[in-house]
């Protein structure tokens, strides 16, 4: 998750706080970002850009294997 998107949600979270606690806002602001960035540092996620490396590996192995199968099939008829 980018960090735009953490500020914007921290945000947000901290707009929805009841008029009568605003005067904590920026507190709970800072609190929310923290939470929100210990939570997502706990998943195991990966970025765009490992994920469409990942991708294109896989499509490049897929095509390889259906070669060999084609190759096999025709070696064994």
């Amino acid at each position: 998750m980018r960090n735009e998107s953490i500020e914007d949600l921290a945000g947000r979270l901290a707009d929805a706080v009841p008029k009568t606690v605003r005067s904590v806002r920026d507190d709970l602001e800072e609190t929310f970002r923290s939470v929100l960035r210990s939570g997502l540092d706990k998943l195991d996620l990966v970025t765009r850009e490992e994920f469409e490396v990942q991708e294109a590996v896989l499509a490049r192995t897929r095509e390889k294997l259906e070669a060999l199968e084609k190759r096999l099939d025709e070696l064994e008829t």
